[in-house]
């Protein structure tokens, strides 16, 4: 059954907590999966998380932990002493995880809490995961998995598997690899089973595998797995070892971050904010994108001031201003968007700029027809002056065209210079547009009445 956060279980359990009942405290979390225990977490002030925490379970903390808002985790570890952190909740975490929070400490209690790891082998994968780029597969692996020697024969491979299984969450797959430590390939525990115990690994393992080189992006690494439908992907150096092991829960963790970038980019928002960040993280991730807004305003403006003359004549052409604009704009960020999701899921396919160029031509021509005529209709019946419905038509063709063709390709372009091309659903590519169709439209509006 899901877990509902209410405000009566919320003060039972605080009342609980500050009387120090913990046979309470066990009752009303029993039961409760570290993701629930995270929620209360985050509900509860410092005072009150900070002792509830101390009446928890260490397994149960440590898994909260890692579930909690980075911003929430990193206050919340400001509370606690580096030895605490280092016994309570880094010995109950897997290497990725205990890599993630010792990372997000200041480098001088980063030094502090690995000092206080009595489990050398632990420290040293910790430190060698913490000198991996956090958006690299070296910052997403962890270095707990289950790997055999080709030339062992079943029976040894077996035991050394109950061996390192006990130091291993989930058992995925058991990787293969010879004496220098260069991945070979997998090995099912079926056919371990099944097969005699005198039997030599390289005679049963399978040597194909997928799998991803350790300074790739995390974010390439998320499409490997989601292509071929992987719950874990082994990572190698240059030469081959195998590092460690990325699993399903890392990537998806890449997946949200990525879609909530791209959505606060698109938005108009320059870097990634919580609702819970200060007045000023909120204003400079803003300010930006709306200061281009402004700038392109006054492009605008400057358009319309160009020809002013004509609009004095034929006031009539102003009222289709905002329309041009709204439409250019609108355009635009479809056109945009579905590039961009593409380029994100790499379902683009093989056609090319070129082809792809002319899709979104067809797709604008066909559109700008069935709006340019519903739009002529209505000033053929609501206006007198024949010749303004024929060039606001005209006009609203062109512009939906030059929209289509300019939201496909800033997004191409950007993703060519590598440059994160959910910049082109935002701001950019509306001003750019509205700023365009004014001109499309006044340029038009001047060659059909000279």
């Amino acid at each position: 059954m899901q877990f509902e956060l209410t405000k009566e279980y919320l003060e039972q359990l605080n009342i609980a907590v500050e009387s120090k009942i913990e046979a309470k405290i066990l009752e009303l979390i029993d039961g409760l999966h570290a993701v629930d225990i995270a929620e209360i977490l985050d509900e509860q002030s410092t005072k009150e998380a900070k002792a509830f925490y101390a009446l928890l379970p260490e397994e149960l903390v440590a898994d909260a932990l890692v579930e909690l808002d980075e911003d929430t985790r990193e206050k919340f570890l400001e509370e606690i002493s580096s030895e605490e952190i280092a016994e309570k909740i880094i010995d109950n975490l897997d290497s990725d995880d205990a890599a993630d929070v010792i990372g997000e400490l200041s480098e001088e209690k980063q030094d502090e809490v690995i000092s206080h790891i009595e489990d050398i082998e632990q420290a040293g994968d910790i430190i060698d995961l913490l000198n991996y780029d956090e958006d690299t597969a070296g910052g997403l692996m962890a270095k707990e998995l289950v790997k055999v020697n080709i030339d062992w024969d079943v029976a040894t491979c077996i035991k050394e598997i109950r061996e390192q299984a006990e130091e291993v969450e989930k058992l995925y797959t058991v990787y293969v690899v010879d004496e220098n430590d260069i991945l070979q390939g997998r090995i099912s525990l079926k056919k371990l089973l099944l097969a005699p115990e005198n039997k030599k690994v390289k005679d049963v393992y399978n040597d194909e595998l997928i799998l991803v080189q350790v300074d790739i992006e995390s974010e390439e690494v998320a499409q490997i797995m989601d292509k071929y439908d992987l719950v874990v992907i082994p990572v190698i150096d240059e030469i081959g070892r195998l590092l460690g092991r990325i699993t399903i829960d890392d990537v998806v963790d890449v997946i949200r971050e990525e879609a909530e970038k791209d959505y606060q980019m698109a938005s108009g928002i320059s870097e990634n904010v919580e609702s819970s960040d200060s007045t000023w993280s909120h204003t400079r991730a803003r300010l930006p994108w709306l200061l281009i807004g402004l700038f392109g305003g006054i492009l605008g403006a400057q358009v319309i001031e160009a020809y002013e003359d004509q609009i004095r004549i034929h006031a009539g052409m102003a009222l289709f201003i905002p329309l041009i604009a709204a439409m250019a704009g609108n355009v635009g960020v479809q056109s945009s968007a579905i590039v961009v999701q593409g380029l994100a899921n790499n379902s683009l396919g093989l056609d090319g700029l070129g082809k792809r160029l002319f899709k979104e031509l067809l797709v604008g021509l066909i559109n700008g027809a069935v709006l340019g005529s519903l739009i002529f209709g209505y000033n053929f019946f609501f206006s007198d002056d024949l010749t303004l419905s024929f060039i606001v038509s005209i006009s609203l063709v062109s512009v939906i065209v030059f929209a289509a063709i300019f939201g496909t390709l800033v997004p191409l372009m950007l993703d060519k210079y590598k440059i994160d091309p959910a910049l082109a659903t935002g701001p950019f590519i509306t001003t750019a547009n509205d700023i365009f169709g004014l001109f499309l439209y006044f340029y038009i509006f001047y060659l059909m009445y000279n």
